[in-house]
């Protein structure tokens, strides 16, 4: 039986030189044309904005692609920005992050400056990505069609069956793979979209509404790191290719103690 081939696509819009949407996946061969058509005409018809210039990458993988799960998701029911940035400092300093750390991850990502890629930030919070100015992108992840059909069905149950909730999933578990990531906090910049994440191996996926008010148009991702080169680990965001094959369990929302109360390591 012939090995099937995959391909990475990705996608960047930009309008009067300014970042306005990504995307990104591992497909099928039979897929490439239709996912290249709908990445297109998500950069056409983004919200923030038509696209002016569109940067599209076909990329036949040649490597082997690594199947992992999903982190569990769960939701904490975070009435405002405090209260959400409360929760995340509850978390994720229970798995060794400083409060610093998650103080200065806050102040990067609502100073009004939203980069490509993510910051890489030490325990400590100190900066430690190359290029403080893009970031590192994580790139070359995907799902299954089945795991994608099973994800569908168990996030309709709790009305997030959506591609923003999906497309984070999958990036937080790509990167929560690798044993030098201890956590995430993640802010998007749709002015719309107002829940925020974080994300450890211990607790899962943790989605956190409210994180800011409506209307604001920047934000991020701050990947928490220690040990280990930081070269490697760049490496393996951006070029090593893993494909979703397991859901983990959705669940709906849980309180903060009973998350802390859970704490295992759940990533396969």
């Amino acid at each position: 039986m012939p090995r099937i081939k995959y391909y990475s696509i990705r996608m960047q819009s930009v309008r009067t030189g300014e970042h306005v949407s990504g995307a990104e996946g591992i497909y099928e061969k039979d897929d490439v044309k239709k996912i290249v058509q709908q990445y297109t005409t998500r950069a056409l018809t983004h919200e923030k904005g038509r696209a002016d210039e569109i940067r599209l990458t076909v990329e036949e993988l040649k490597e082997k692609v690594h199947r992992i799960s999903t982190l569990p998701l769960s939701t904490i029911n975070t009435r405002d920005p405090e209260s959400a940035k409360r929760a995340a400092t509850r978390i994720l300093s229970s798995v060794g992050i400083t409060e610093r750390a998650i103080e200065e991850a806050f102040k990067a990502l609502t100073v009004g400056i939203t980069m490509r890629g993510a910051i890489l930030m030490d325990i400590e919070g100190v900066r430690l990505e190359p290029d403080l100015l893009r970031g590192v992108r994580v790139t070359r992840m995907g799902i299954t069609k089945k795991a994608s059909a099973d994800l569908s069905r168990k996030l309709t149950r709790h009305s997030l069956n959506n591609d923003t909730v999906k497309e984070a999933l999958i990036l937080a578990s790509k990167v929560h793979k690798y044993r030098m990531v201890l956590g995430e906090l993640c802010i998007s910049d749709d002015p719309n979209y107002t829940t925020g994440y974080i994300a450890t191996r211990a607790h899962g996926y943790i989605r956190l509404p409210r994180i800011k008010k409506r209307g604001i148009s920047y934000g991020g991702r701050v990947f928490f790191i220690t040990g280990g080169e930081v070269k490697e680990l760049i490496k393996y965001l951006q070029k090593e290719p893993v494909l979703i094959n397991e859901i983990k369990p959705c669940s709906g929302r849980l309180k903060i103690k009973d998350i802390l109360n859970s704490r295992k390591p759940r990533v396969s």
